[in-house]
């Protein structure tokens, strides 16, 4: 279709949906996602045929407008606490969801580079976790408490310095998304590695089952989190390196505020794994083993719900495609 039918074909619904917009008085909620949702479609066409013309700005714009229409909406009706953490966040991981499989793929590469490197070289696991943490290990393995070294220290103390350690090594990844993700990529690539060579460590030692039972207990929180927090500054990068429409720094500004509010949720699930760590770990290996695993599975169904099953309900409810 030439762009000027396209144009004359559309140009009342567009028209039609500034006025709904620019409007004060309250309306339908299904009203604004149902036009947003033909503004979306129009805006997936004219980025096809028309990518530099001046309709895919404008409907860019209005794209963008609807879409803020829509949070609008659901937020005069509910909590400001309850609408981020159930409505905001699911949407923008939905809308993001493409740069957290890409999280997840590149730290399960990284992660298949690390059992490889630890069951081709010996040493390797020394090279990354250092002597001290081998040889503390190996004799705590001998001694028949492979999980002994979570059990130095309190459980106030140790909640404290792990949810500290945590928690920057999160915002570091976000942050470095600034070198247009470069940085989020070497943390990953470094923790990822990390994560596969402690889990083939164990292996090698015949004791991989009380790693699983009492690592994953605070791991399965922590990495999840982790991968998320490094899709966040992926959106990050992605913002400064492909500005589509927008002009560079609007760009930026917008991937940087909606790619912050989804680290700001990873801080629940952060604070959660620390606590694990702090008062639950230590004692894995006197829990019943049911126990255990039902904490990782609950922790695994949980996280992953939130990030990979409910963005999709919560768009499905606004009626975003």
């Amino acid at each position: 279709m030439r762009e000027v039918a396209f144009i004359k074909q559309n140009k009342e619904k567009w028209l039609e949906f500034e006025q709904l917009i620019s409007n004060k008085e309250k309306k339908s909620p299904d009203a604004i996602a149902n036009l947003h949702i033909k503004i979306m479609n129009d805006l997936v066409y004219a980025q096809t045929y028309y990518p530099k013309s001046k309709v895919t700005i404008y409907l860019n714009k209005l794209a963008k407008s609807s879409f803020d229409k829509v949070y609008d909406s659901k937020r005069r009706d509910t909590n400001v606490f309850l609408y981020f953490l159930f409505d905001k966040v699911p949407l923008l991981s939905y809308k993001y969801r493409k740069y957290i499989y890409l999280s997840f793929i590149f730290f399960f590469i990284c992660f298949f580079i690390g059992l490889l490197s630890t069951f081709n070289d010996e040493n390797f696991a020394r090279q990354i976790l250092g002597n001290h943490y081998v040889d503390t290990t190996l004799e705590n393995i001998s001694n028949g408490d492979a999980m002994a070294i979570y059990k130095s220290g309190s459980n106030w103390g140790t909640f404290i310095g792990i949810y500290d350690n945590n928690q920057r090594v999160g915002l570091n990844m976000f942050l470095s998304g600034l070198f247009v993700g470069i940085g989020t990529g070497f943390y990953i690539v470094y923790n990822a590695i990390m994560v596969a060579v402690f889990q083939a460590f164990f292996y090698q030692h015949n004791s991989l089952f009380d790693s699983l039972k009492g690592i994953w207990i605070h791991g399965t929180y922590e990495i999840f989190g982790m991968i998320i927090e490094a899709a966040a500054g992926y959106i990050v990068g992605a913002s400064i390196l492909f500005p589509g429409t927008l002009k560079r720094f609007q760009s930026f500004k917008i991937g940087v505020k909606e790619a912050f509010y989804i680290f700001i949720s990873t801080i629940p699930f952060t604070i959660f794994a620390a606590f694990l760590e702090g008062y639950i770990t230590r004692y894995s290996n006197t829990m019943p083993t049911i126990f255990c695993f039902a904490i990782i599975l609950f922790s695994f169904i949980t996280i992953s719900y939130y990030y990979l099953v409910l963005p999709f309900k919560v768009a499905k409810k606004h009626a975003l495609r």
